[in-house]
């Protein structure tokens, strides 16, 4: 296998996304402090499987993200993809097949990491089965960087040795081996478990057998209890369609004596109606008697207001003949000491004359219209015992009206 190409995007200090070609078999990166060249060493360590930032030279995984500058932003993921030539198909596994191999991983801020080979998500497991014995891995010896050489000149015989059986192609069997030894040993501790179960299984089979007795027993009296519940249910449902069609009958019976119920109900109901119009009927008699009865009322109070007036009037008149007389009995004196006075004073001057005989002038005048006013007073009096009224209480003190004569006028309320 053969690395042909390395994209990074947000890797560290590559923010834009770059593509570094690798056209021949041996490839060095070369360039001044502080390019990058590491960036691009640890970019490979880490898609292939790194998971220690130490190693990536990070307190943290999150610090292979793009942190950002003064006059750019900080990126949110970061994204390394690997693409091999694998013509020889020396790649394992399932990915054998194919002539191009694409390793690719993605992190996000939050902590989210993904592998992905040929665009398929995988596991990092996965993703190293794939380059066992090939030499390429997170800590293998074909990316050979700063440090790698004396590391591995200064490495103990047990790290030496593990690069030596990377390079001979034995470390992927190895691995296999190891898995398969794992798997045997969780096999041996399940056959054990089992065992376990069997020794404790076998001491309680005396006591299991009973138990199988005593259940076979329940089985037994639980199928007759069963089949005795289906007899009874059967017996109920018989009973039940009795009773089914002995409540359909009466069903039957109660609609026809509703309809019946409902026919007389019918009929009620007409019979209401008629009453009900005859009600409305005697109710407008009724409005129709109010209404002739507020208009005698009416008529009454006009008739009141009438007999007032002409009672008041009576006695108006009656207070102006009575003053009519005083001031006639004034007059008639006054006349009489005036014609003592003209008698005494018939040598007094003309003027005096003049005033005695306007002032019996105006005695004539009061005594002439004396006798119209006690004619007009007669007059009232005669007709008023034809229009007056009086008020009446009887025994039931219900008000009634009653007419009275022009003598009992006086004497009207009893």
């Amino acid at each position: 296998m053969r690395l042909n190409s390395i994209k990074l995007s947000g890797f560290k200090s590559f923010a834009e996304p770059t593509n570094f070609m690798l056209p021949g078999q041996l490839v060095g990166v070369v360039g001044p402090n502080g390019c990058g060249k590491s960036n691009i060493m640890d970019a490979v360590r880490w898609v292939l499987g790194e998971s220690r930032a130490s190693e990536l030279r990070g307190e943290s995984m999150q610090d292979v993200i793009f942190n950002g500058t003064t006059t750019r932003k900080a990126a949110s993921r970061s994204s390394v993809e690997l693409i091999f030539d694998n013509a020889d198909h020396r790649a394992g596994g399932q990915w054998a097949q194919f002539t191009e191999i694409a390793v690719k991983r993605v992190l996000t801020r939050d902590g989210t990491s993904s592998y992905y080979i040929n665009n398929q998500p995988v596991r990092r497991r996965d993703v190293q089965d794939v380059f066992l014995g090939t030499g390429l891995g997170p800590r293998a010896y074909a990316i050979i960087g700063q440090g790698t050489i004396s590391r591995i000149i200064e490495s103990k015989p047990e790290e030496l040795r593990l690069f030596l059986e990377e390079a001979a192609g034995v470390s992927k069997y190895k691995e296999r081996r190891r898995e398969t030894e794992n798997r045997l040993s969780d096999t041996r501790e399940n056959l054990t478990r089992v065992e376990d179960i069997l020794r404790e299984l076998n001491a309680n089979l005396e006591k299991l057998e009973k138990q199988a007795e005593v259940a076979q027993k329940y089985n037994t009296l639980q199928a007759d209890v069963t089949l005795r519940q289906q007899q009874l249910w059967f017996l109920k449902r018989a009973e039940a369609e009795a009773e089914q069609s002995r409540l359909k009958a009466d069903a039957e019976k109660a609609v026809n004596e509703l309809e019946s119920r409902l026919a007389d109900l019918r009929s009620v109901e007409s019979d209401l109606e008629t009453i009900r119009q005859a009600h409305y009927a005697a109710g407008d008699q009724v409005n129709q008697s109010q209404g002739l009865l507020y208009e005698a009322s009416a008529e009454v109070g006009r008739l009141e207001a009438e007999i007032r007036f002409v009672v008041e009037g009576r006695q108006r008149v009656e207070q102006r003949l009575v003053q009519l007389r005083e001031q006639a009995a004034q007059w008639t004196t006054r006349r009489e000491e005036a014609q003592a006075e003209t008698a005494a004073l018939e040598g007094q001057d003309a003027q005096a004359s003049e005033q005695a005989a306007l002032l019996a002038a105006q005695v004539e005048d009061q005594a002439a219209a004396l006798p119209g006013l006690e004619e007009a007073l007669r007059a009232a009096q005669a007709a008023l015992p034809s229009s007056a009224r009086a008020w009446c209480r009887c025994s039931s003190r219900s008000r009634c009206w009653r007419r009275t004569s022009a003598t009992s006028t006086s004497k009207a309320a009893s």
